[in-house]
């Protein structure tokens, strides 16, 4: 299984989050959790059950760019990307 890339294309973050991706050479699923209520779902469901994101939702913010990794951990930040190189 890929790492899973939940994002939207309607946040500002998300394309220097793919960028930092490619530059490490990380291959990835994508999620736009915009463009279905299905993808939606999933990311929510994701999203409060892992606490990685707490601080993410206390701070009233979304949650994505959010990389889900095989080994079950999420990434929310482009500097915590090269933990997986």
């Amino acid at each position: 299984m890929k790492p899973i890339l939940f994002y939207s294309d309607k946040c500002p973050d998300t394309p220097t989050f793919v960028e930092a991706l490619q530059k490490y050479n990380i291959d990835f699923q994508k999620i736009n959790i915009t463009d279905s209520m299905k993808n939606l779902k999933q990311f929510l469901v994701l999203r409060d059950q892992d606490a990685a994101f707490e601080g993410v939702k206390q701070d009233g913010n979304v949650g994505v760019p959010a990389l889900l990794t095989e080994e079950g951990k999420i990434i929310l930040s482009v500097d915590a990307l090269g933990e997986l190189i």
